[in-house]
């Protein structure tokens, strides 16, 4: 086992470490507004309301090396109940595959719908 060296420059101080993702992963940041909200016709539909299998737009943080089509900055669409949680700094994340995203919306317009959020 290799001794970890106590010099002065790292005592005391906490050490900052970057999240990088890997391979084709993609780190994505959901909204928490779990409560009630408002259908297009402008009815309300309560939080505790079960939807069958709702698909969700999050916010990707960080990108893998193998990920092609996927930037940061881009928002997803995807499944949030076949995704990995983690907690970093008490804030959940999801860990997802780039092939798990269903849609992209971004500002580039290569293969767009016609449709914006």
């Amino acid at each position: 086992m290799a001794a970890v060296p106590d010099n002065e420059e790292t005592a005391g101080t906490d050490v900052k470490l970057e999240i990088q993702m890997l391979h084709d992963r993609v780190l994505v940041r959901t909204p928490t507004d779990e409560g009630e909200r408002r259908s297009s016709g402008g009815i309300v539909i309560p939080a505790t309301a079960q939807v069958a299998r709702r698909l969700t737009w999050g916010d990707v943080l960080g990108v893998g090396n193998n990920v092609r089509n996927v930037k940061v900055g881009d928002r997803v669409l995807f499944n949030p109940e076949d995704q990995f949680e983690v907690e970093i700094h008490g804030a959940g994340y999801l860990v997802m595959r780039e092939r798990d995203i269903h849609a992209l919306a971004t500002e580039r317009t290569e293969h767009g719908t016609g449709l914006y959020l």
